[in-house]
């Protein structure tokens, strides 16, 4: 399906700004030193767990795109939502992390983090994984972007699975080299807003219902004029006159 190549593709591609902006984290997995086993096992749990809280958030947002999408506002959220993403593009102080209680939690939820960081166990990497899920990242916030317009509660966190599946070959590398130089993660991290302008643009095309297969199909939503006839069986053949024998 088109949504799942688009939430792979973002994924995929964003993985070079994962290495620049997460990549100090995946070095910093305690599982360096120990045996072969133990560190592909650890590295794997803490993806696992990245995943898995990706796929929660994509599953609740796009419970809150069923209620839009019944109401007939998708293509106002479709657009909204890429219109958005390019404010926070070209405006980033607009939507920039200022409130309170946002930040209270940003920093309880740091130090949570830090915390299971320090320990060795496979729980504990795991553990790690669901929450850093949950930090502050540009790049999530376009996923999630995505998985609200979808509209569904399954295609959500199918969108945000394949996103977090198209991340993990450049997260599951990196967790295996010594260091990645500063310079080279300013590089990669020039990616993301690249990323963020064209889903964004992708957004509000879509939601302009022009036509365009699969890129921007027409939405119809039925009226008391035209209404949907649904047949649940082969309407029957109405004889006529020539057709009965005298």
């Amino acid at each position: 399906m088109e949504f799942l190549l688009a939430a792979f593709s973002l994924g995929f591609l964003g993985s070079l700004h994962c290495i620049g902006m997460c990549g100090p984290i995946a070095l910093a997995l305690p599982v360096h030193g120990k045996g072969w086993k133990f560190r592909i096992l650890g590295i794997y749990l803490y993806n696992s767990g990245r995943i898995l809280t990706y796929s929660i958030l994509g599953a609740f947002l796009g419970t809150l795109g069923v209620g839009i999408k019944l109401a007939g506002y998708q293509q106002a959220l479709s657009i909204t939502l890429g219109i958005l993403l390019l404010l926070g593009l070209f405006l980033p102080k607009i939507l920039s992390l200022n409130n309170s209680v946002l930040l209270t939690f940003n920093m309880k939820l740091k130090g949570w983090f830090a915390s299971w960081m320090k320990q060795k166990s496979p729980q504990a990497l795991f553990i790690t994984g669901l929450l850093n899920g949950l930090l502050p990242c540009g790049l999530i916030y376009v996923a999630l972007a995505g998985a609200t317009s979808s509209g569904e509660t399954i295609k959500g966190a199918l969108f945000m699975a394949v996103f977090g599946l198209g991340t993990l070959p450049a997260m599951f590398g990196v967790s295996f080299i010594s260091s990645i130089s500063k310079r080279f993660r300013r590089h990669l991290s020039h990616t993301a807003p690249v990323l963020t302008f064209v889903m964004g643009i992708l957004l509000v095309v879509r939601g302009l219902g022009l036509g365009i297969p699969y890129l921007s199909p027409i939405f119809k939503t039925p009226t008391k004029d035209s209404p949907v006839v649904i047949y649940c069986h082969k309407p029957q053949q109405v004889l006529t006159p020539d057709h009965v024998e005298h």
